[in-house]
């Protein structure tokens, strides 16, 4: 059967994150993942993994160990979700995404397999949206004999159907509070789903962060005899022009101020705006050279945790290699470090794209997303006129993201060329337009709506100077529509997902990376 007939049956599954009321929310069970994965072979135990989970940062910290496995010469694989425009985007081997035909046919063979164990009364439901692509994922890493795969965790870990592999390296990126109704309503509660992925006498790789997060880690590493690694120490000493960011004011300060910068603070020259990250670590002895295509400051703790991980894997008593794997450790040498840094591909987080004007892109979906954009909007040219796209899930904060974001984008006397659009984004879960309205009225700052993403990109490209930029967040799906159309200079794609989000699943968990 066809690509295309296969991504519509694929969107046709899911309810994960069905509305609370909904009967047919699915719960989330591992053993049915386990059965699916014993039909099909066990594929995740032909190869050695590596388990990314986290609240933020975890694609990024995949995109880049990935990036630097690849220059070292290994046949490496990447699973993330969600995707911002084909769904062949999460299943990759080598910066290459699975061909159409390939995904077509291995989608099939899972879902032939999952009717099947439904009739065998083996399981109670076919395999959800998240467990049927991620078999997919097993399944062509396995035919394609990788060398090692890199698997970011679609929500929480515990219960994620990428936790039934056995991972040489667990890896936790910074934790916040997100998916509460799933995975619990305080730091810790999540922090211990997000733990559900290490493993008994395995490794750990993470850094210091919130002090519940740390003790929750804490707690479980010391249960399991975890021998945990600090990344810290691959973070490059704060220098002056690092700290050069405007100071984040409370919505209560900024009511009747200037609600980016204080005076006294340092202004940004235009041409050091949202620069890659470039420094120098000090690796056993020798310089290590970073430079990053990953802009924001935030990115050095996600490069650090990639870093960390490589020099682990080199050095192989600190692992447990599965029987079959390379078993004298992976020969991954500084060069293969920087030349994997510096080809890291990752879209959509902190994208500039150079049209006329600019757009800038970001995932930021949740509070502490909103946080680190606001964080490098501060470091843009404080007089440059800048135009908001905003759309969310109705899930998410939008009250908190709202405070957080909007008073960037206040029209007044010293911002005259600042606006704010509103869009509907193509998705069940999408929050009304009414709703983005009301959250910026509730803040006294001016808002207009559109009728679609199409709509607002015209929109903000009519209202904003060639002088200025248009910033693009709040969602992956507008992020990807965005994109897209910015792309193909608004042009309807060849085939894209965007029309196909017609059912709630596991990986609309949408998180920034």
């Amino acid at each position: 059967m066809s690509y295309t007939a296969a991504v519509d049956h694929l969107y046709a599954l899911g309810h994960e994150l069905a509305p609370a009321s909904a009967a047919t929310r699915r719960k989330f069970d591992l053993a049915h993942m386990r059965i699916l994965a014993e039909a099909l072979g066990d594929p995740q135990a032909s190869f050695p993994s590596l388990l990314i989970a986290g609240t933020n940062g975890k694609g990024s910290t995949a995109a880049t160990l990935s990036s630097i496995l690849t220059a070292a010469g290994y046949r490496t694989a990447l699973y993330t979700s969600p995707h911002l425009i084909r769904v062949n985007e999460r299943v990759q081997i080598n910066g290459l995404p699975i061909s159409d035909d390939d995904f077509a046919r291995l989608y099939f063979q899972v879902d032939s397999a999952g009717s099947a164990l439904v009739t065998e009364g083996r399981l109670p439901h076919h395999p959800s949206f998240f467990e049927a692509l991620t078999a997919v994922a097993f399944l062509y890493y396995a035919e394609q004999k990788v060398d090692i795969a890199v698997l970011e965790v679609g929500m929480g870990g515990r219960l994620d159907a990428t936790n039934i592999v056995d991972p040489l390296l667990s890896i936790i990126t910074d934790i916040s509070l997100d998916h509460q109704e799933y995975l619990g309503h305080t730091i810790t509660e999540i922090t211990r789903e997000k733990a559900g992925i290490l493993r008994s006498n395995g490794t750990l790789i993470t850094l210091p962060q919130h002090p519940e997060a740390n003790e929750a880690i804490g707690e479980v590493a010391t249960r399991l005899n975890i021998r945990a690694i600090n990344a810290a120490q691959f973070i490059p000493p704060t220098t002056v022009n690092q700290t050069q960011q405007a100071v984040i004011l409370t919505l209560s300060e900024t009511k009747g101020k200037n609600p980016r910068i204080l005076s006294e603070e340092p202004r940004v020259h235009p041409e050091s705006q949202l620069t890659p990250n470039h420094y120098t670590l000090t690796l056993d002895n020798q310089p290590l050279e970073v430079h990053s295509p990953l802009t924001g400051h935030h990115q050095q703790r996600n490069i650090a945790l990639a870093i960390a991980a490589a020099i682990e894997l080199r050095n192989q008593p600190s692992y447990n290699l599965p029987p079959k794997s390379n078993q004298t450790s992976y020969k991954i040498t500084h060069q293969a470090i920087e030349t994997g840094i510096r080809h890291t591909r990752w879209p959509g987080r902190l994208e500039l794209l150079p049209t006329a004007p600019p757009i800038l892109l970001d995932v930021a979906h949740n509070p502490a997303g909103a946080w680190t954009l606001r964080a490098a909007i501060a470091q843009l040219p404080d007089a440059q006129p800048r135009t908001l796209i905003f759309s969310c899930l109705r899930d998410k904060s939008l009250t908190e993201m709202a405070q957080i974001l909007f008073p960037l984008f206040d029209r007044s006397s010293y911002r005259p060329y600042d606006n704010i659009l509103f869009c509907p984004i193509n998705s069940p879960r999408t929050s009304s337009v009414e709703s983005l309205l009301e959250a910026a009225r509730a803040l006294d700052i001016p808002a207009h709506a559109t009728p679609d993403v199409a709509a607002a990109l015209e929109r903000a490209r009519e209202l904003t100077p060639s002088n200025g930029l248009i910033l693009v967040t709040g969602s992956v799906y507008l992020v990807g529509e965005v994109r897209s159309l910015a792309l193909t200079n608004n042009a309807t794609p060849t085939y894209t997902d965007q029309a196909q989000t017609n059912s709630t699943t596991t990986d609309d968990a949408e998180k920034r990376g």
